[in-house]
């Protein structure tokens, strides 16, 4: 008995001793588990921590990098040459009222602008000016257009030595008109289309009976819809063939012209090119006038057409007429102007449009003493005599005085409505007026040479202007 109480306390004690053990090994393995956790815990917050720094930096980097490549401000126009050249503001008439409404109209339109609320840099504010300016740009004329006056007044000059500026023959004169639809909108509360009939009939009722007169029409069939567009664009005719002036059948010709369509500018310059191609430039003078009250909405590159006019054995003079057109209408009108070398002129209504006309009519009239007396028994007029070859000095004045001032207002109501803070403003109509205080500069600058040129020939006065403007003879 007593053998198996101590086999029996033997078992128990060998079954406790088991099961401390067990029980010992499962609390070291807890632990160490604890332990490891702690560990990858402290070191997964470490290169989170890390991570985190690099993001950081990478982050500041790339704002440095970002401070470093900022847009820098282009520098504004340093020459006349380059102020002329830069293209017409889409709010260039830009005008309104400082009442409340007006405010909120005006930062509803320049709400595109940088944003400069909020201590802006120097380059920022320059950004800033750069894109405001930009978006109420005046159609300024330089050098090039006095050089451009002078060439069209001293047509028939017999020191012209250009072929394309002196007296034939024949003295053609086409008028290649707007038919698009938006020619029925109204100007003074009179339709364009019946403004611009009335002009030119007045024009060509001028002229002398040996010259010959055409009336071509673009956009004239279909509408302005879109389904018409292809039938429109294609739309082209001569409605008074290069003839001498018939009143009657003149009158005939314009009453048949309706503003319907779309504006196809190139095919009707293409068409032109056919109308004048059996009056060649060796024996008659060819004189071409656009009218048109907007930009081509048709795919047929006017400017190339023009281009393509204008270096034909043609040789034409071609002036373009812009008839109460927008800042688009403008650039582009100009384009085409340019590339033929001709004068562009932009005309709010029927009274300015009869005006521009009527500057050929002394012309012609030379034409016909030079036809009935011979070349040499034509006194030609000096400069000072010519047809307000300098009356754009004072548009420029004008120009210059407008769009400082629309400038001015547009940034007062800016800082009014605290979109912009003082020390912005003050930088910024500083910047303002020292820019048109240069432009005004130049203009005084260019109004006396001008003048001093006055008592020269028109050959001696483009030759002087050319020289100085470095503007090469065609």
């Amino acid at each position: 008995m007593m053998k198996l109480l101590k086999i029996h306390f033997a078992i128990m004690s060998a079954f406790l001793i088991l099961v401390s053990g067990c029980s010992q090994d499962g609390q070291t393995s807890t632990e160490k588990e604890k332990a490891e956790a702690s560990e990858k815990h402290s070191k997964d917050k470490t290169e989170s921590s890390e991570k985190a720094e690099k993001e950081e930096g990478k982050e500041k980097e790339l704002q440095e990098a970002s401070a470093e490549q900022e847009v820098k401000a282009e520098p504004l126009p340093a020459t006349y040459e380059e102020l002329a050249a830069r293209q017409v503001g889409e709010y260039e008439e830009f005008s309104f009222f400082m009442n409340d409404k007006d405010k909120k109209m005006v930062v509803d339109t320049f709400k595109d602008l940088p944003d400069i609320s909020k201590s802006p840099s120097q380059n920022e504010l320059d950004l800033f000016y750069n894109k405001l300016l930009e978006m109420v740009q005046e159609d300024y004329k330089g050098p090039e257009e006095a050089i451009k006056q002078l060439r069209f007044q001293s047509i028939g000059d017999p020191e012209i030595k250009d072929t394309r500026y002196q007296f034939k023959e024949k003295l053609n004169v086409q008028i290649i008109l707007d038919a698009s639809g938006s020619m029925a909108q109204t100007v003074n509360g009179k339709a364009k289309m019946d403004a611009a009939k009335e002009s030119i009939l007045k024009f060509v009722s001028t002229l002398p009976k040996e010259a010959n007169v055409g009336i071509r029409v673009y956009g004239q069939k279909g509408s302005n819809a879109d389904s018409d567009k292809q039938i429109s664009c294609s739309s082209s005719e001569i409605v008074y063939p290069i003839s001498p002036y018939e009143q009657g059948k003149f009158q005939a010709s314009l009453d048949t012209i309706k503003p319907v369509g779309w504006t196809p500018i190139g095919l009707a310059l293409r068409e032109s090119q056919k109308d004048l191609s059996k009056y060649d430039g060796a024996t008659n003078t060819n004189i071409v006038y656009l009218v048109s009250d907007g930009i081509s909405t048709c795919e047929d590159d006017p400017v190339q057409a023009a281009t393509d006019l204008f270096n034909s054995n043609v040789t034409p003079i071609v002036n373009v007429i812009g008839f109460d057109v927008d800042s688009k209408g403008q650039n582009q009108l100009n384009e085409i102007a340019a590339a033929t070398k001709g004068l562009y002129s932009n005309v709010a209504d029927e009274t300015e449009l009869s005006k521009e006309l009527s500057k050929l009519n002394d012309l012609a009239e030379t034409w016909q003493d030079w036809k009935e007396q011979g070349m040499q028994n034509i006194e030609y007029k000096k400069t000072r005599n010519s047809l307000d070859i300098f009356s754009y000095i004072t548009n420029e004045e004008v120009k210059c005085t407008d769009e400082e001032t629309t400038i001015y207002l547009i940034m007062s109501v800016f800082w009014q409505e605290k979109l912009m803070e003082r020390e912005s403003y003050d930088y910024l109509e500083k910047k303002n007026n020292e820019y048109h205080d240069w432009i005004s500069s130049e203009i005084d600058k260019f109004n006396e040479e001008l003048r001093a040129l006055n008592e020269k020939s028109y050959t001696e006065a483009i030759s002087a202007l050319e020289q100085k403007y470095q503007q090469n003879t065609q």
